[in-house]
């Protein structure tokens, strides 16, 4: 758009006014307008995202969004004023807001009926300690896509980022963040950025490239020379998304640059390698749209996809968080991203790991009403994908292992203990598991004493 300054501040006044009464008394209390406080001259273009609206006369503009609890796409209005009269000329349903990213200082909301600000003081706590984890043959890799992220999608990249590198971790160098314009930032409030509203600590999240599709792309290139046939790639997208109809295809939106449509997603992922696991979970609205086209041309022998939404609705948002992607993340963690229990226990068949599957059903048990979440898997055994998995063989004696490791987990910052954990403790507990397998009459009484020594040095 080309913004221009009118010198009669009155007629602004005349618009705001004009637009709250256009509500009527049910959009009253759940739509928010936003004007923008310079004209727009006539000739110009307002962009909506992937849309161009025209501007016939010069225009004082009011933006109503009518679903602010949701993710972009959504329904929404530009209202059109003639900046000379105050009167409304014109009234456009669209889909997307005019700004997706940087937002001027001159648009301003003036009726916020429903605040997505935190309205909250939660306290972080420390999550309760859970078993370490023993992975699979073969390496892991991981996406993180967030393109015109607001604060929530952020929060939902360093949540899971969290998820990946402490419980079940994953190599930094293997984990690929994508967010905005290539940093921490995000499009509109809170700012300047801060510390993760999970536990008030700083973002940990080494962004390596733009939410673009180009970014995007050259994750997937580099990924063709190095997944091998045990590998498991995980891929997680958030921000907004679309559906044009014209196409019947899903988008995901991006930081700058081309959408990304759901069958060139598809076709993308198609010209990886085979290897084993494939676990996808979007949260962007219209996200379901992904699902047959990426269980049709996967080159993973197992595959497993959730999604935040059908193909025809938009997703959820909430002030600090996306209620599907936390959920689903809160699941294989097993705790919430300020630390707090969970609303029920997401292993439901007491294996001592949680699959994608469960992860989807404990979010899905638990959505939100404007959710609508989707799940499939390309065959019987992609109900076993999992990032990672206990030790099995000392799963029964685990509350043992638990209570050796509380007091040096109570004492070191998080990112600290499970560094040694996996660097120190795990490879020798390799070597004790292969020697219990020759003798599993080995007791939790012979095994404690081995385990504390063994501990204690680590954490020395």
């Amino acid at each position: 758009m080309a913004p221009r300054k009118i010198r009669q501040p009155e007629s602004f006044t005349a618009v705001k006014e004009s637009a709250v009464r256009l509500l009527g008394p049910v959009r009253y209390r759940t739509t928010n307008l936003h004007i923008e406080n310079q004209a727009l001259k006539a000739g110009s273009q307002i962009s909506s995202y992937l849309r161009k609206i025209p501007v016939k006369k010069d225009t004082i503009m009011v933006f109503a969004d009518d679903a602010p609890h949701l993710n972009w796409a959504h329904p929404c209005r530009y209202l059109m004023y003639d900046a000379k009269t105050s009167e409304l000329y014109n009234e456009v349903a669209a889909e997307f807001p005019p700004y997706m990213t940087e937002i001027p200082k001159t648009y301003q909301v003036f009726h916020r009926a429903v605040d997505l600000r935190p309205s909250e003081l939660l306290w972080p706590l420390r999550p309760a300690l859970a078993c370490p984890i023993r992975f699979p043959l073969g390496q892991r890799y991981a996406v993180l896509f967030s393109g015109a992220s607001n604060n929530r999608h952020t929060n939902d990249l360093e949540f899971l980022y969290r998820t990946l590198r402490d419980r079940y971790n994953f190599k930094d160098e293997n984990i690929y963040c994508l967010n905005y314009d290539g940093t921490i930032n995000y499009s509109g409030d809170p700012k300047p950025v801060g510390n993760w509203p999970g536990d008030h600590t700083a973002y940990r999240m080494p962004v390596k490239g733009k939410g673009t599709k180009a970014d995007l792309e050259a994750v997937f290139n580099g990924l063709k020379a190095k997944l091998k046939a045990n590998d498991l790639l995980f891929i997680h997208t958030n921000n907004h998304g679309g559906l044009d109809t014209a196409k019947n295809d899903s988008y995901l939106c991006t930081y700058s640059g081309p959408a990304y449509y759901a069958a060139d997603f598809a076709n993308k992922l198609a010209e990886l390698p085979t290897f084993n696991w494939l676990i996808v979970m979007m949260e962007q609205c219209h996200s379901g749209g992904f699902n047959d086209p990426i269980i049709a041309k996967s080159p993973a022998t197992r595959t497993s996809v959730a999604f935040a939404c059908v193909k025809a609705n938009s997703s959820a948002g909430a002030a600090e968080l996306d209620p599907f992607a936390h959920d689903w993340i809160s699941a294989i963690t097993l705790h919430n991203m300020y630390g707090a229990a969970l609303a029920s226990n997401p292993d439901t068949d007491s294996d001592g790991r949680i699959e994608a599957k469960e992860a989807f059903n404990y979010a899905d048990s638990v959505h939100v009403a404007f959710d609508t979440p989707v799940y499939s898997q390309n065959s019987v055994d992609a109900a076993s994908c999992h990032l990672g998995q206990r030790y099995l063989w000392w799963w029964p004696r685990c509350p043992i292992l638990v209570k050796l490791f509380e007091p040096y987990y109570i004492r070191l910052p998080l990112p600290e203990f499970y560094k040694r954990v996996y660097t120190k403790i795990a490879p020798q507990l390799e070597e004790i598991e292969q020697k219990l397998e020759k003798d599993m009459d080995v007791s939790a009484r012979d095994l404690e004493p081995k385990m504390k020594r063994l501990i204690e040095e680590a954490f020395r």
